[in-house]
């Protein structure tokens, strides 16, 4: 079969992929030619955080334990001034996308390159995107200086990852994978990654729930997430993460959930302008609808589906549909202010897609 032109530049990076594979970091410092790691993480993980710094012993220069969903400005600042302080000359992420963002706005400031080891399947470690918070909006960028170089996916870290979260996250790179795939800039390599890493998923996720230490469950996973971070990196995103960046600066809503709900509508509203993608996308999920599958993939997975049930209230609607068609996404359907309100409605009230026709 013969494909049509295309471009594929792949970005740098080095990654460790296996159960225990954690076990390598000090070889990987030494490796990156650096010798002073500050440890990066959320509250919630700094007993993780600690056993990495333990792990690194005289590597480390110091733990901050202040990452915070959707980097807000200010604990950007002060992270970069501790790195300063610290004299650290690189950053080791642990943790999520909250902490990878934190790490890439120390790097977008200082330079410094990052070593991230994920714990979700947020696929953020594998790109050149960051996004910073400020005064309620979140605005995002692109630059290479923030792609992490070094990326340990150790399986035996998300048997912690509570049920619901593992399912959020997953659903979150389900995302990415469903928008290369439809992306001006995809190419047949992206979109082989982006169908497995689907798959991949779809497959694992309600294994990882129904039994969450289940670690070639979670090593499935990990790896969809790690190609679902690696076609994001290098195609466009559309509509569906336009609104859920939206929502998530605007209303400060948790970002997997918010991507969990949105996603089934998204593809619903792109549905017909790309036919044959939707088959791909329902293929993956081993559904007959592409929407009503991925709505069908979160119902079995028992997490959130309406935007009611994480907060959202009514009169946010209009807003969000504004601001989702100021500095749009390229997206493979027009954007129709309508639409797009009733797709959100939809999303607030969580109900089933209806089938393409």
């Amino acid at each position: 079969m013969l494909h049509r032109s295309f471009v594929y530049s792949p970005l740098p990076g080095r990654v460790v992929f296996g159960v225990g594979s954690l076990n390598q970091i000090t070889d990987e410092i030494r490796a990156l030619r650096v010798s002073r790691a500050l440890v990066v993480c959320t509250p919630e993980q700094s007993a993780l955080a600690d056993d990495i710094a333990t792990r690194l012993g005289g590597q480390c220069a110091g733990v901050f334990a202040k990452a915070a969903m959707h980097v807000p400005i200010e604990v950007a600042r002060e992270a970069r001034e501790f790195a300063q302080h610290t004299g650290a000359d690189c950053v080791v992420a642990i943790g999520g996308g909250s902490t990878t963002g934190l790490g890439k706005a120390i790097a977008l400031e200082s330079t410094l390159p990052i070593l991230a080891i994920p714990t979700t399947y947020a696929g953020s470690e594998m790109t050149p995107i960051y996004g910073i918070t400020e005064a309620g909006e979140k605005k995002t960028g692109k630059n290479i200086r923030v792609l992490p170089r070094t990326v340990i996916y150790d399986p035996a870290l998300t048997t912690s990852l509570p049920a619901e979260l593992s399912a959020t996250s997953g659903i979150n790179a389900i995302a990415h994978c469903v928008e290369a795939l439809y992306a001006a800039n995809a190419n047949p390599i992206t979109s082989l990654m982006a169908e497995d890493g689907i798959r991949s998923l779809a497959d694992g996720l309600p294994r990882v729930v129904e039994q969450p230490d289940d670690l070639e469950a979670r090593t499935q996973c990990l790896y969809g997430a790690w190609l679902a971070g690696s076609v994001l990196a290098v195609t466009s995103v559309a509509l569906h993460h336009k609104l859920c960046h939206t929502l998530g600066g605007m209303l400060n809503l948790p970002h997997a959930q918010t991507h969990t709900v949105v996603l089934p509508h998204a593809i619903a509203y792109n549905a017909l302008s790309v036919p044959a993608v939707m088959k791909r996308i329902a293929l993956a999920l081993g559904a007959d609808d592409a929407a009503q599958g991925m709505f069908d993939l979160a119902a079995r997975l028992g997490v959130p589906t309406s935007l009611k049930t994480l907060g959202v209230r009514p009169v946010d609607l209009d807003r969000v549909a504004d601001a989702a068609l100021s500095s749009p996404y390229p997206n493979p359907r027009p954007l129709e202010r309508d639409a797009i309100r009733g797709l959100l409605e939809d999303a607030y009230l969580g109900s089933r897609p209806t089938a393409a026709a």
